[in-house]
């Protein structure tokens, strides 16, 4: 069997302050074709899921290009044409093939293109024909649209939010593909629409609960795969909400009726799924009325995973003027300050400004009396399902008590390996503030006693109401919805 895999993603926040250029890809990770490395990344789940079946059945396989970019704003329409167009000339270069593989997002918005996924897909099936398999495994914070489905033969979204299960759902695409290529299956799909877009923590109830019936389904009955598309709030296209996505083996109804009667049931657990965001200082004196510690605090807007900056200010000011000490804060991204403590090295007491740089989002910057605690090249955490996470050279500093870890590549909190690299003890922290919306969890929780979601402002505002909307079908609960 030739098999064929490649990969292109970003999440696109179309109301962030930042576009996503070439550039953006080349610091998180662009590798031409043949070059991955051997360590899977966060988006190359098919390429190594097909690495490691082929090992055992004698494939053929042919690496294209694995590209990937930060979330942040817009992608430029350079970006997007001329690594669309790379993939799909490495793919040019090794047909005839039986398989594609493709690791995609699902939300990557460019100028000019609202679907690129939909785009690229299209574009990958005039190249290989109607007869040629193509699968893709997608983040389930996607836009899922008809021109999806309608040009690939499966696609697969991660279950687990956080994202810990990128390497098992690669692992079934390939196994679904592989049984349709011999013959085996014909999978047959089936979207919902279930009208609404809603956050789905699936470390907790009722989502904990859905995510294990969405898998006692699967491989019984005709049914093949169900995923949940939780959909991204800030993506402003028309596709852009909350679907059910099913594929049965070649029985169409039993997928419609299906796939129905799941997104009713996550209709009906909405209200389950709401997430409380308490003020910064409702956050804060929730932290500090606590027994006990740590107390994780989640800094969703201005989460980089979701195209915000991740220099906000908003929760470290209060904490200073509050005078609340023995607590971390972290990622700030702050190259320049980065380069001054480099510049001043470990010990070193000075003034510092940092933060507040990119937009009015991200606050005024903060003016501190600080030392450097701790320096370190080329940090690199452990992100995602154990994939590496490059930090780029990154510094520890203190200031009113608090401990900041300051990066220069963008990148959220997963690891707890950002601070204890840098010698920052979380286990003796009484509050740790995380600039992520919920990947943080699968490690921090580790660690954590209590865990609290801020509702601070940012560029990943969780007020959804206030977001200028123009391309999205609205109302969509709890847009547009009156209380």
């Amino acid at each position: 069997m030739r098999v064929f895999s490649a990969s292109l993603a970003t999440e696109t926040n179309t109301f962030g302050p930042m576009p996503t250029g070439l550039s953006s890809f080349k610091d998180r990770g662009h590798f031409p074709a043949g070059k991955h490395p051997d360590a899977m990344t966060l988006f190359s789940g098919p390429l190594w899921a097909a690495r490691m079946r082929g090992a055992d059945r004698g494939w053929q396989l042919f690496e294209g290009m694995v590209a990937g970019a930060q979330p942040s704003g817009t992608t430029t329409r350079h970006a997007y044409e001329t690594l669309r167009d790379e993939l799909l000339d490495d793919l040019r270069a090794v047909l005839p093939v039986d398989m594609v593989l493709l690791g995609l997002h699902g939300a990557m918005v460019a100028d000019g293109y609202d679907d690129c996924e939909g785009d690229l897909l299209a574009r990958v099936r005039q190249i290989v024909g109607p007869k040629v398999v193509i699968g893709a495994e997608l983040d389930p914070h996607n836009h899922l649209t008809p021109e999806m489905v309608a040009n690939s033969d499966l696609m697969i979204s991660f279950k687990e939010y956080p994202h810990t299960d990128v390497l098992e759902r690669g692992l079934e695409l390939v196994d679904i593909c592989a049984a349709m290529v011999e013959g085996k299956v014909k999978p047959t799909a089936a979207v919902v629409d279930c009208d609404m877009i809603v956050t789905v923590h699936t470390s907790r109830e009722p989502a904990l609960g859905f995510v294990k019936r969405m898998q006692s389904l699967e491989g019984k009955d005709g049914v093949l795969s169900v995923s949940l598309t939780h959909g991204f709030s800030w993506g402003d296209v028309p596709e852009m909400g909350t679907k059910v996505l099913v594929y049965t083996d070649g029985d169409q109804a039993k997928a419609d009726a299906l796939a129905r009667q799941l997104a009713d049931e996550v209709i009906a657990m909405r209200d389950g799924l709401t997430v409380n965001y308490p003020s910064i200082d409702a956050s804060l004196d929730e932290a500090l009325a606590f027994d006990g510690g740590p107390v994780v605090l989640s800094d969703g807007a201005d989460n980089p995973g979701g195209g915000a900056a991740s220099d906000s200010t908003f929760i470290l000011r209060r904490m200073v003027e509050r005078g609340i000490a023995n607590a971390a804060l972290g990622p700030l991204w702050d190259p320049i300050a980065v380069r001054i403590a480099f510049d001043a090295g470990v010990g070193a007491k000075l003034a510092m400004r940092i933060g507040g740089k990119i937009s009015p989002l991200s606050g005024d910057p903060l003016d501190v009396e600080c030392t450097v605690k701790a320096l370190k090249h080329d940090l690199v955490m452990t992100g995602l399902a154990g994939t590496p996470t490059p930090m780029g050279d990154c510094a520890l500093i203190e200031t009113n008590g608090i401990q900041i870890v300051l990066i220069t590549l963008r990148n959220q909190a997963m690891g707890t390996d950002l601070f204890t690299q840098l010698g920052c003890d979380l286990a003796a922290k009484k509050i740790i503030v995380v600039k992520s919306s919920q990947h943080f969890y699968a490690s921090y929780s580790k660690v954590a006693k209590h865990v609290i979601y801020a509702g601070a402002p940012g560029a990943v505002t969780l007020d959804l109401n206030t977001l200028p909307y123009k391309k999205a079908r609205l109302p969509k609960w709890p847009i547009g919805v009156a209380a």
